[in-house]
């Protein structure tokens, strides 16, 4: 599923969320020889608050907020001590990832209500966050989100709880939160100094933003978005990667420890941030957005770990800048990207002839690995996404609006339409992952009724398999053929019938091709120089990274380094 759809839009706007726009906040700027202009705090001699108590130790176990009524801030010395950290760890950050410091970083130190501010212009005015509730409804339809869910309001909510600190790809800026203390804050700052390094390396704003504005009109269109739909993300996944990892060994490294000497914890903080105990919201959080805020933290990371040991520090840094991968399965399958391997991208081909009499494009993209293991975790649970994330081979959505829906339905699911080919290492796993979708159509309509449940063979023996549904938004016709599932949603049967013969035999019966390759005679897949374009959970993907870096990366990474948690790994 890629960026801007949430299988393109879903996908598409989660990534966008989370990818590395990092927050432009309009802050209050704090210059080192002025921080008088932030609230004076507490004097030393004063009595201590829970989070004054917990500074520290904040290097060595994750911070807990203060309590409500008591937050505090630094001090104007304390801020000067701040500020003067940032030349040291550029000069860390660049050492770690082999990335030149090219010029001097701007440093500001904002306010929460600044930081609140900026969030909410980001939700009314940036593309991203347009993509993004733009395809809410294309996920409300895959079933990603329930239909009463407001995803807006929710993740405005979620970002201000989850937000450490940022750079500003825009003024070249490290803006730094007056109300976390200093050495709390000097890990992260590592983290976002390194997106610094990125941005002088090239241009993170134009790099981090592959994906296509508008919704593709015609078969033309349709290629080149789905050429470029996953980009975003594994961009996304590249720069959060590399700036946690140096993150991680700016904590590590005096205690003796390393990324790479010591890479079975990488382990122990992924883990690590699946927990939500200090992130109310996050626990609160749909699988989708949970997923899509920490994949590029914590696939990326493993992702940056795996390519630093095999081929050394340049090709996990520079080399990952200037080859980046272009999915989510390169990010998921390091060494496949090492090889230079890219993803097989399922062929669309020319569908307009039979849906623009009825439908206005709405959305479009593919719906890639990650995708899948969310789709396969909230519709199966951890060992539908264990079992079938690996027998992902590919996979494409087209979504589209009734040209006839009233104002109130455009707002709705029941004025969309949409089609997804999903495509699977073996049949097997294509025949397991068409029951679990079946199953759970219960869940997404109401009304559901089944009007074909007995296996459709045809008569030339192509193993097609049919299941067909009556539900309150239309007919769900789920197609089996081999490797290939085909579903639609809410077309009427005729024209599913015709959409599925169509884009089914496009596939033809040659090998897979990848999607750099070119597309010979019976091949089932996109022509030479096709890129995917941007995947369903890619936009929220984006939105969330782009806010800058997140509590609960921080958090897992921090905790890692507690005495405690370092036992299994000989430190006591």
């Amino acid at each position: 599923m890629s960026k801007r759809h949430q299988i393109s839009e879903l996908t598409r706007d989660v990534c966008s969320l989370t990818a590395m726009v990092c927050l432009t906040v309009g802050t209050v700027v704090a210059e080192a020889a002025a921080p008088q202009a932030q609230p004076a705090p507490q004097s030393p001699s004063a009595q201590t608050t829970p989070q004054d108590k917990s500074d520290a130790q904040a290097a060595q176990k994750p911070k807990e907020g203060p309590a409500k009524g008591t937050e505090t801030h630094i001090t104007p010395d304390e801020a000067k001590q701040l500020f003067s950290l940032v030349d040291q760890l550029l000069k860390f950050s660049s050492q770690e990832s082999g990335l030149p410091i090219k010029s001097d970083v701007k440093r500001r130190l904002t306010t929460r209500a600044d930081v609140e501010r900026y969030l909410t212009e980001k939700f009314d005015e940036d593309e991203d966050a347009k993509r993004m509730q733009r395809s809410e409804i294309v996920l409300k339809k895959f079933g990603l989100l329930d239909r009463d869910f407001n995803l807006k309001p929710f993740l405005l909510a979620l970002l201000k709880e989850q937000i450490e600190a940022y750079y500003d790809p825009k003024t070249k800026t490290v803006n730094m939160l007056d109300w976390i203390s200093v050495d709390e804050q000097k890990p992260v700052l590592a983290h976002e100094l390194t997106h610094a390094l990125q941005d002088q390396h090239l241009d993170l704003d134009k790099w981090s933003d592959q994906t296509p504005p508008d919704v593709s009109l015609n078969s033309s269109e349709d290629s080149d978005h789905l050429a470029k739909d996953e980009f975003d993300t594994a961009r996304e996944a590249v720069t959060e990667g590399q700036a946690t990892a140096v993150m991680m060994d700016n904590i590590l490294k005096p205690m003796g420890k390393s990324l790479i000497g010591d890479p079975e914890i990488v382990d122990f903080i992924k883990g690590q941030m699946a927990g939500s105990d200090n992130s109310p919201m996050l626990a609160r959080a749909p699988l989708l957005l949970s997923e899509s805020l920490l994949f590029p933290y914590r696939e990326g990371l493993s992702f940056e770990q795996d390519v630093w040991m095999d081929r050394g520090q340049t090709a996990a840094f520079t080399g990952a800048l200037d080859r980046p991968p272009s999915s989510s399965w390169e990010i998921m399958n390091p060494r496949e990207y090492e090889q230079g391997h890219v993803p097989a991208v399922p062929y669309l081909p020319d569908i307009h002839p039979l849906v623009d009499k009825t439908y206005r494009p709405y959305d479009i993209g593919q719906v890639g690995q990650l995708d899948l293991h969310i789709l396969a975790g909230l519709f199966g649970g951890d060992s539908a996404a264990r079992d079938l994330t690996p027998a992902w081979d590919g996979g494409i959505y087209w979504a589209g609006q009734r040209l006839n829906a009233t104002p109130a339905e455009q707002a709705s699911t029941k004025s969309i339409s949409l089609f997804y080919l999903s495509v699977w290492k073996n049949a097997a796993s294509a025949q397991a992952f068409a029951h679990l979708y079946a199953d759970e159509l219960g869940r997404k309509y109401s009304g559901l009724k089944p009007e074909k449940t007995a296996a459709q063979i045809s008569d030339n023996s192509d193993g097609t398999v049919e299941q067909a549904y009556s539900t309150s938004e239309g007919p769900v016709l789920i197609t089996r053929r081999g490797k290939l599932v085909f579903v639609s949603e809410s077309f009427d049967m005729p024209l599913a019938h015709s959409l599925a013969t169509l884009i089914l035999g496009a596939q033809g019966s040659g090998p897979l091709q990848s999607a750099s390759a070119g597309r010979p005679s019976g091949a089932r897949f996109q022509p030479a120089g096709f890129v995917p374009d941007e995947s369903l959970t890619a936009p929220v993907v984006r939105l969330l990274s782009s806010c800058g870096v997140t509590k609960a990366a921080v958090d897992a990474v921090l905790q890692a380094a507690h005495p405690d948690a370092l036992v299994p790994f000989g430190r006591r």
